[in-house]
């Protein structure tokens, strides 16, 4: 991961993550450097250097920094099965609500500029199939706690996961590549008919639970 054996400090790590993120939003992958990443925090290029060998290196380690943002930003304390996977959706088409300062189609964009190098890129292929095969755990996860508890049928949780993931995927990329910049709002209305029909029991959707889940978003 880095030049260094040890970790970095926590707080030097966090740093070097936001410097990514800003520089990522700003420069896109292709005219990214260590550089302006560094221009990005009060630090300077060799603290990057001590930290990481190259900036594959960095991008790699920024990779597994966004699955664990991803991880927390859906770990709703207390929330059932409807309510998590409610958030797993927004969150992966709109970005986490705290994301502020941060564009989430500029980090889109610029992503998808480091998948497309994935193909002749051995490291980021690993660790994007990591953070694909985690993300569809989640899902898989949380619909089969939503079938035990009775608030999804009984359908095939991998199935439910395939879909979600290739639509919002599918989504993510028309936006930033397309000249529209409803795509996302359209698919997610989308995905919240198909899985109305499809994954919520009839006696759920009665009792109003996933209306509930939605409130406010009009």
């Amino acid at each position: 991961m880095g030049a260094n054996s040890d970790d970095p400090p926590v707080d030097t790590e966090e740093a070097i993550m936001r410097a990514t993120y800003r520089a990522l939003c700003n420069h896109g992958y292709a005219n990214l450097t260590m550089q302006a990443i560094a221009d990005e925090f009060d630090k300077t290029k060799g603290v990057l250097h001590y930290h990481y060998d190259t900036k594959q290196d960095l991008l790699v380690s920024f990779l597994e920094y966004l699955l664990s943002a991803f991880q927390e930003n859906i770990a709703v304390d207390g929330a059932d099965p409807a309510e998590r996977l409610e958030a797993l959706i927004e969150t992966l088409l709109f970005g986490p609500p705290e994301r502020g300062r941060f564009d989430h189609w500029e980090l889109t964009t610029a992503m998808l500029e480091i998948r497309s190098e994935a193909p002749h890129n051995e490291e980021f292929r690993r660790q994007l199939s990591r953070n694909h095969e985690t993300v569809k755990a989640t899902v898989v996860a949380i619909v089969e706690a939503g079938i035990e508890q009775g608030i999804f049928r009984d359908v095939d949780p991998e199935q439910v996961a395939t879909l979600l993931l290739a639509s919002i995927n599918g989504a993510r990329i028309y936006q930033v590549t397309l000249e529209r910049d409803d795509v996302a709002e359209v698919t997610r209305s989308s995905l919240d008919a198909i899985l109305e029909h499809w994954l919520y029991c009839p006696d759920e959707l009665d009792s109003g639970s996933k209306a509930d889940g939605n409130a406010g978003e009009d």
